[in-house]
């Protein structure tokens, strides 16, 4: 197995359950609320630890107890923390979920100490990409960071996954053109090309955007309805596991976690595709992002 290496956010989610989605101007009542240590970067670098991989983390947290939790969440599945930059005048990042009886979800997030992740810090950090075989970053840290990321890891021959959330529209063609795999949702992709992926032929059409500006694959998750691996050569889609959805929450960032595990073992896209899904099906049907995450044990029951 090769090592992985997270660049991202930490966020302390907080956690409403609802029988609906409000509309707008509209009060609901809600009926639990739950603190859970979260954020895309933690929950994918969480998820690589309870699965075993061998992963370290560069990110940035505020001095203050929910920072501290989200420490200790990490380093009990074996996350090296030591690249974690801690601020004292700085909070940790909240996200604010609201999850419906559906298991759908909606996420607002208030950035704090993420945004404080820069170029700079990714430099002086840089052993922790020499050390790893396989760099995954998302967009909850500024562009930036992630751009930097992206090219130290091309430069030193590394796989560099960007898991493209929360989705922007006119990502730097730089920081593509570093991109071994991009890993958006249907709705993500449509986002970041401007064009409808409403079917299996606009998907593999949107996706062959990103290839056009030099991103090697492109995995497309499409919830209930499988995923979708995009090359030069063409694409190949993979079902689903029907489960009863209770909590999308981390769905993506699991997937995200168990795809770049595979790929570390020397694993094809194929075969990390269709053990990601088994690892996201697991978690739709718990409630929470990092308390949904399973072991490998667990996915290996999956049928």
């Amino acid at each position: 197995m090769g090592k992985l290496l997270v660049v991202g956010s930490l966020n302390m989610d907080t956690v409403i359950n609802v029988s609906k989605m409000p509309k707008r101007g509209e009060t609901v009542l809600g009926k639990d609320i739950s603190y859970v240590a979260g954020g895309k970067g933690a929950n994918q670098a969480y998820a690589m630890g309870k699965l075993g991989a061998k992963v370290a983390m560069i990110g940035c947290i505020g001095a203050d107890q929910n920072g501290l939790k989200l420490l200790q969440n990490l380093q009990s599945v074996g996350v090296d923390t030591k690249a974690i930059q801690i601020f004292q005048k700085q909070p940790t990042g909240i996200a604010l979920i609201t999850v419906e009886e559906t298991g759908e979800n909606s996420i607002v997030v208030i950035a704090g100490a993420n945004s404080q992740l820069t170029k700079q810090w990714i430099v002086q950090q840089q052993k922790y990409i020499d050390d790893c075989d396989i760099v995954v970053a998302q967009l909850e840290t500024p562009i930036e960071s992630i751009c930097a990321a992206a090219e130290l890891a091309r430069a030193k021959g590394k796989i560099f996954i960007l898991d493209p959330a929360p989705a922007v529209k006119d990502l730097p063609e730089s920081l593509l053109r570093h991109v071994s795999i991009i890993k958006p949702n249907e709705t993500e992709l449509q986002i970041l090309t401007e064009k409808p992926t409403n079917t299996e032929q606009e998907i593999v059409s949107a996706a062959q955007v990103l290839l056009e500006k030099g991103v090697e694959k492109v995995v497309v998750t499409l919830g209930e309805k499988g995923a979708m691996l995009v090359t030069q050569e063409g694409y190949k889609t993979f079902p689903p596991i029907k489960v009863k959805a209770v909590d999308t929450t981390a769905a993506g960032d699991a997937f995200t976690a168990g795809f770049a595990m595979k790929l570390s073992e020397g694993c094809s896209c194929e075969e990390a595709i269709a053990f990601a899904t088994k690892v996201s099906s697991i978690v739709v049907t718990r409630k929470g992002a990092q308390t949904s995450i399973p072991s490998y044990e667990e996915v290996l029951k999956v049928l």
